[in-house]
């Protein structure tokens, strides 16, 4: 019978330092493929398969788009790719983003769960936010096994302990002890079939990833319309809830847990206030150039017009200002401080660095 032969790990900021303490520990007879996903920045230059030489006996490397699947081999993502699987042989899909990544952990969780079911373990390491973790329920649904490093022992926890949350943890450990754990489960035999009929959302966005476009003109959707938008290409978005983790994609296949999803929105408001901070000000420069043709020419009136344009532009253009700068929730505290505040003060509940 078939082994748990097909590990699948995921990490971000702070993976590194995880890695290179977990791969030491893996034997150089070990009868699995390995598959990891780190996340980078799509035009950046990824240096992970030689750190990880150099930390342990196993061979790591990018892989080719179409390479066979060998055991005792490492398999790392490469920047701007999703890692997946087609009919056994390595898939590296330029598919939408998920979570904001490419690569993103997620897609590589349910690519393998669908093609390997059972024999699939699923490793989340240190990292921001919470990428992964809805992945995991793709995993437990065919049968795999979960296993997540101790938030206490990440550098940064907030993967872990999204993880961890789901329930769909079947170990935790510190990143040193999960080599251990990898290798026993290694040897557990499991049921020799995929299971023959996948839970539909995961068919569904296993091919989203790989740019299906039988997904994408599909009429049936991966869940309930929401009133929100797709902070990347403003298309509707989806409400998808699996494994208690809510999340949303769009028609085209963008994917973001609700945290992830929040921070998004937040970088959309910023850049927006930018802009609009560029064209106050732009509108006060011109309403001043005006204003100067109009006292050259002895148009008194219309001078007074765009000073009074200028001016208020620049008033505006300072209260954005101050959004940006972070002061504006400061001075509103201030204000409700003072003694003698205004009716309609009381109640004002802010929680300090919220959004950050």
């Amino acid at each position: 019978m078939p082994t748990r032969d097909v590990i699948a790990i995921g990490a971000s900021a702070g993976g590194v330092e995880a890695l290179t303490a977990l791969v030491p520990g893996l034997p150089g007879e070990l009868d699995a493929s390995i598959f990891v996903v780190l996340h980078l920045p799509a035009e950046g230059t990824s240096m992970l398969p030689t750190i990880l030489n150099r930390a342990g006996p196993l061979p790591a490397a990018h892989p080719a788009e179409a390479e066979p699947i060998r055991r005792g081999r490492i398999y790392v993502a490469p920047p701007d790719r999703h890692l997946l699987v087609r009919d056994g042989r390595i898939r590296l899909s330029p598919g939408p983003r998920e979570n904001g990544h490419r690569p993103a952990i997620d897609p590589l969780f349910r690519s393998l769960a669908l093609s390997f079911g059972a024999r699939v373990i699923a490793v989340v390491l240190s990292g921001t936010l919470d990428d992964g973790a809805a992945g995991l329920a793709s995993v437990k649904a065919v049968g795999g096994k979960v296993l997540v490093q101790d938030p206490e022992d990440a550098a940064y926890p907030g993967m872990p302990e999204a993880a961890r949350s789901t329930g769909e943890a079947d170990g935790v450990a510190p990143a040193s002890e999960i080599a251990d754990v990898l290798v026993a489960w290694s040897r557990e035999e499991v049921a020799e079939h995929v299971p023959p009929q996948p839970p539909h959302l995961l068919r569904y966005e296993a091919g989203i990833a790989d740019l299906g476009t039988k997904q994408v003109h599909s009429p049936d959707s991966p869940g309930h319309p929401s009133a929100l938008t797709c902070p990347e290409c403003n298309g509707v978005l989806w409400e998808v809830t699996e494994g208690g983790v809510e999340r949303y994609r769009c028609r085209v296949g963008h994917a973001y847990t609700a945290q992830t999803l929040a921070v998004e929105q937040q970088n959309g408001v910023e850049a927006a206030l930018w802009s609009a901070l560029r064209a106050l000000e732009e509108r006060s420069a011109l309403a001043r150039r005006m204003r100067e043709r109009m006292h050259a020419g002895g148009r008194s009136h219309s001078a007074l017009l765009f000073e009074r344009q200028a001016n208020e532009g620049v008033a505006q253009a300072e209260q954005v200002r101050r959004l940006l700068l972070g002061q504006e929730e400061a001075a509103i505290l201030e204000e409700v401080a003072q003694p003698g505040a205004g009716a309609g003060s009381e109640g004002v509940d802010r929680e300090a660095g919220a959004g950050s």
